[in-house]
């Protein structure tokens, strides 16, 4: 089965801890990584923004893509957040099959 990487970005740590742990609570990702400290610059309503923000990647298959997708924005702090699937074309095969285990 398919595995993806979710790239999402968030406004603070606790935001990111608060999503990272429904998420893996949920068993819509095997497993998140939250990195803080990044610097965002974007254009938001007409106008260029620069904010610090944390970056979650969650580990999750195919099938749960959809449904964390919409959870995410269901816990989310921003009207439109970055939440994004890139997938897995190779890996440690073990890894990739704990993803589908912990995610099934």
């Amino acid at each position: 089965m398919p595995q993806l990487l979710i790239y999402i970005t968030a406004s603070s740590p606790d935001e990111a801890l608060a999503i990272g742990e429904t998420l893996v609570g949920e068993r819509l990702a095997a497993c998140v990584n939250i990195l803080p400290g990044m610097i965002s610059m974007y254009w938001w309503q007409g106008e260029v923004q620069q904010d610090e923000e944390c970056v979650l990647i969650a580990k999750t298959r195919d099938t749960q893509v959809e449904s964390l997708i919409a959870r995410v924005k269901e816990l989310h702090s921003y009207d439109c957040p970055c939440v994004v699937a890139l997938p897995i074309e190779k890996g440690n095969p073990a890894f990739l099959q704990w993803i589908d285990e912990q995610t099934g």
